[in-house]
């Protein structure tokens, strides 16, 4: 039996910037974008979550869980041109993003990349707790924070649990990575293009500061094809504590095609 026939809800690493749970007889794959200071094992709990149709691939960038001796990325565009090739093993067949804040921005830019490259193209865009472009500027900026304050800030988003924030050899690994992140995404801002031929939905807390609900709907101006948006309880890491509601309502939404496809 071949690694490929091996089913298992397992993400673990299988290059430096893909872990994945391999499922033999998948037919969509979702690949996951973590958020500013998170590594892949982020979407571990979604693997066993999601059903047999489809397959979990999250992605790791440097300075985090087994990259932590890397730096962190500093630049944008050099990390959307590595992840055009350094992805392609995830997507070699009908594939979508799913991307929470910072990753949010992070699937979006890729997806545009890949199109102006003629590359592979999601199947769908879920965009999770990230302001539409242009929007952000009411946002506060955290970056710039001292030590203290970003802390106490990621605690009270609900980033961090208050008793890992109290351990200061954790909180040592996680800061640099945790503001080099916040200053990327922060300081970043998605240019002009044609809009994707991409269905997009975006998902948010409804009381998520850092993505208040009236930043988001101007997203639909990034695609010509489908937009919605889906909204939970919570705040910016709503998707945190509401993991199966989640992935039950993004499988829904990819299988949902190919099923009335079998029926018809």
């Amino acid at each position: 039996m071949t690694v490929d026939t091996v089913d298992t809800v397992d993400l673990v690493a299988e290059t430096p910037y893909i872990w994945r749970a391999r499922r033999g007889d998948h037919r969509h794959r979702l690949i996951c974008f973590p958020h500013a200071g998170a590594g892949a094992g982020a979407y571990a709990e979604w693997a066993a979550l999601l059903p047999p149709e489809i397959e979990l691939a999250a992605v790791q960038l440097p300075g985090r869980q087994n990259r932590i001796a890397e730096d962190p990325v500093t630049e944008v565009a050099p990390l959307v041109r590595v992840l055009t090739q350094a992805l392609r093993p995830v997507m070699d067949g009908p594939f979508s993003f799913f991307g929470h804040s910072g990753g949010a921005i992070l699937a979006f830019e890729l997806a545009r990349a890949l199109r102006d490259k003629g590359g592979p193209q999601p199947s769908h865009l879920f965009l999770s707790a990230q302001s539409a472009p242009g929007l952000r500027g009411a946002i506060q900026q955290l970056h710039h924070l001292s030590d203290e304050e970003l802390t106490a800030e990621v605690v009270r988003l609900g980033g961090i649990e208050p008793e890992i924030a109290e351990d200061e050899d954790v909180m040592d690994a996680l800061l640099m990575t945790l503001r080099a992140d916040f200053e990327l995404w922060e300081n970043h801002d998605i240019g002009p293009g044609a809009p994707l031929d991409v269905p997009i939905t975006v998902l948010s807390g409804d009381t998520d500061p850092r993505a208040p609900l009236a930043t988001l709907d101007a997203w639909r101006e990034q695609t010509g094809a489908r937009f919605e948006t889906h909204v939970y309880p919570g705040g910016h890491f709503y998707f945190l504590g509401q993991a199966a509601e989640l992935t039950g309502y993004i499988s829904q939404t990819l299988l949902a095609p190919q099923m009335a496809g079998r029926t018809s």
